[in-house]
């Protein structure tokens, strides 16, 4: 978990919550992503994010103190994700990392990790 400790030391907690913030800033307006977050639910939905994100860094193990372990196959199975909604996720978490001004360097391995866990969420085809 080095490079992990490194990321939330360098921004801290709040630089995740920025990046988070701008992620789900442009969710509403989105056509792919938007449908798949109920309104009402977006401010919890940026709450989760943040907290995984926080705990997985090596902070404060919030989300896990509330909701369990993440199992985010099995949370994230009612949703239709396909590559097109992989990639939409990346594109506005890219977004995300420009609009927060997040530094370059401690960026590249959250931005590859990322990466692996839409992959890895991609339930239809």
């Amino acid at each position: 978990m080095l490079w992990e400790r490194e990321v939330l030391d360098g921004v801290g907690e709040e630089g995740i919550e920025r990046l988070i913030r701008e992620f789900y800033a442009q969710v509403p307006d989105d056509s792919i992503l938007g449908p798949m977050y109920p309104a009402d639910e977006m401010e919890e939905a940026e709450v989760r994010l943040r907290d995984f994100i926080i705990g997985r860094l090596g902070g404060p193990q919030r989300y896990i103190e509330q909701r369990g372990h993440p199992r985010l196959r099995q949370r994230h199975m009612p949703f239709e994700i396909d590559e097109a909604a992989r990639d939409r996720w990346v594109e506005l978490m890219e977004n995300a990392f420009a609009r927060s001004d997040f530094p370059e360097e401690l960026g590249a391995p959250l931005r590859q990790f990322f990466g692996e866990v839409a992959t890895f969420l991609i339930n239809r085809r």
